[in-house]
């Protein structure tokens, strides 16, 4: 109900006529059943903008301190993820990074859409980075298509080091449902992981049409950091 309330009535007309999203493919979007919907990842605003202008109901993870905020802010904050379709998640270590995989395809298995950023953060410069690898094992354990989907200008909409949003028009390009069923009875084989996420890579590249960059987004940030530090 919370969710219905904030995307018909609350925060989706706003975004609406702040951002006037253009949606392209949504019929790509299976109708029922549980797919993987694999994003670029521009901007914070993303996770609000993609679930509340797609036709059907989609979960996001999301850092479980958001969830757990002790006071009135807290609380705030907790019915306002809550509502928006997201689950928490622990991050950290390897034993987290596995519970916030299992979480992921509980969802699917549901018959539910889930999304995930396979670059894993946030682009630093608007290219798009190499895809990690958990978005093929989710699809594999899972047994459901990959959506691949691409955010348009929605940094310009929401740059980085902003707190607030402006108003620009942004896109979501939905593209059509990538198979791995002929991997099916494969599991914890690198080199097929591998082949799977750059194939979602790649999907989403031509809808973006980003520069496309051969490392991870976690390691550019870093190397960008390090001259600043100095």
């Amino acid at each position: 109900m919370l969710y219905w309330l904030m995307k018909w009535v609350l925060l989706g007309p706003l975004m609406r006529v702040a951002f006037r999203p253009r949606v392209e493919g949504a019929q790509h979007l299976p109708r029922r059943g549980g797919a993987l919907v694999a994003s670029n990842h521009l901007a914070v605003i993303d996770s609000f903008v993609l679930p509340l202008m797609v036709p059907r109901r989609m979960s996001f993870p999301a850092k479980a301190e958001y969830f757990t905020q002790p006071g009135v802010v807290g609380t705030l904050k907790r019915w306002f993820f809550t509502g928006m379709g997201q689950i928490p998640i622990e991050r950290g270590n390897g034993r987290a990074a596995r519970a916030a995989l299992d979480t992921g395809i509980g969802v699917l298995r549901e018959g539910r859409l889930f999304g995930i950023y396979p670059e894993g953060t946030r682009s630093p410069d608007g290219r798009l980075y190499k895809g990690r690898t958990g978005v093929a094992r989710m699809a594999l354990e899972a047994g459901v298509p990959v959506v691949p989907v691409a955010m348009i200008d929605t940094d310009k909409a929401n740059p980085v080091g902003s707190r607030f949003w402006r108003p620009h028009r942004i896109g979501i390009r939905i593209g059509a449902p990538l198979d791995f069923s002929r991997y099916h009875g494969i599991t914890d084989d690198r080199q097929v992981e591998r082949a799977i996420t750059d194939e979602v890579m790649d999907a989403i590249r031509v809808l973006s049409e980003q520069e496309y960059v051969d490392v991870y987004a976690s390691t550019a940030k870093k190397e960008q950091e390090a001259p600043e530090a100095a």
